[in-house]
């Protein structure tokens, strides 16, 4: 098996397959998949190919790092909006407790940082949009209000009756 770390061109990915090593199966000792040497190097090509032949977006290494956490650390916004784009777990931690975005601040790459942030974010709030939860104000969430209540109680009494009238029509 052919041995890379993340410096290395991405001329040499290519040959990662051409010695049979799997998708997700670890090219080094250090439990790194092919998809993390590509995130790692910022190789977005590669990283879409991975993502396409079936890659684990979310395969942790031994310091618990997944691909997105190599992406960050090495200031690849390509490759972080193609695991973002994937469904990779933005809020994954490693075996320290970073997630991808502390990680990008941590090594100066603000914009990735914000990217992730953002995402987070985004995330977040269409969570407890789907839960029925609105928010009102910045510091706390509340139910619907009372009139979201009323004009669905409305709604179902006015099916009832038209139920009602056709059932009627039809003794």
């Amino acid at each position: 098996m052919l041995m890379l770390d993340c410096s290395s061109e991405s001329g040499s990915f290519s040959n990662l397959f051409e010695t049979g090593t799997g998708v997700n199966a670890p090219a080094d000792a250090s439990g790194q998949s092919p998809a993390h040497l590509a995130a790692c190097g910022g190789e977005a090509f590669f990283l879409l190919w991975q993502l396409q032949t079936g890659a684990n977006l979310n395969q942790q290494d031994c310091l618990g790092e997944a691909p997105i956490h190599k992406a960050a650390k090495a200031g690849s916004l390509e490759c972080l909006a193609l695991l973002v784009a994937g469904d990779a777990k933005i809020d994954l931690c490693n075996n320290s407790g970073q997630t991808a975005a502390d990680l990008a601040l941590d090594y100066g790459f603000l914009e990735c940082a914000k990217f992730l942030r953002t995402i987070q974010h985004t995330q977040t709030m269409k969570l407890r949009g789907q839960s029925g939860y609105s928010l009102s104000d910045r510091h706390s969430l509340q139910r619907e209000g009372p009139n979201a209540q009323k004009q669905e109680s409305e709604t179902s009494r006015s099916i009832n009756r038209k139920r009602r009238r056709s059932d009627d029509l039809v003794s």
